[in-house]
């Protein structure tokens, strides 16, 4: 994945990462691990508000209330669209989370692009389906691409 990120990078794509969990978390790592820059990510997160201190200095604070919905399911294109305000031409996802996402960028009137990763290697990471078995079913007739980690990929880590 980190490949595909740098070679969409490299010609001329803006990639975000869209993530179900911490925005702030996803906003630490986002950089170091992925090359998309912090505010490229997206994720769940609390709400925030408007503060003063006791000496009058404004700042952000978080409060307690989740922000909803959470960035997950049908949650992930609301997020795309508060973050960005456009469809995606792209989306590649892992589990049945995805799939309103992958939806989503398939919906463009644009050419699109919708790649479901099979993680199906467990000999060179591991292989598990559960919570992807309604994304496979489905991706043969939305016409999403399914990337198998087994028989398509040279390396993994």
């Amino acid at each position: 994945m980190v490949e595909l990120v740098h070679y969409l990078q490299d010609n001329g794509f803006q990639v975000y990462i869209i993530s179900g969990g911490g925005r702030d978390f996803m906003r630490a790592v986002s950089e170091e691990i992925y090359g998309i820059p912090r505010e490229r990510a997206i994720g769940s997160s609390v709400t925030f508000a408007y503060s003063e201190d006791a000496q009058g200095v404004a700042q952000v604070v978080r409060t307690k209330e989740l922000e909803l919905p959470i960035n997950d399911g049908q949650g992930k294109p609301v997020y795309i669209h508060r973050a960005i305000g456009r469809r995606p031409i792209m989306a590649a996802g892992n589990s049945d989370g995805d799939i309103h996402v992958l939806k989503y960028a398939k919906g463009s009137p644009r050419a699109s692009l919708a790649l479901l990763v099979h993680h199906d290697d467990a000999a060179r990471e591991y292989s598990y389906d559960d919570g992807t078995e309604k994304a496979l079913q489905l991706a043969p007739e939305a016409g999403w691409i399914v990337v198998s980690m087994k028989e398509d990929w040279k390396t993994v880590f």
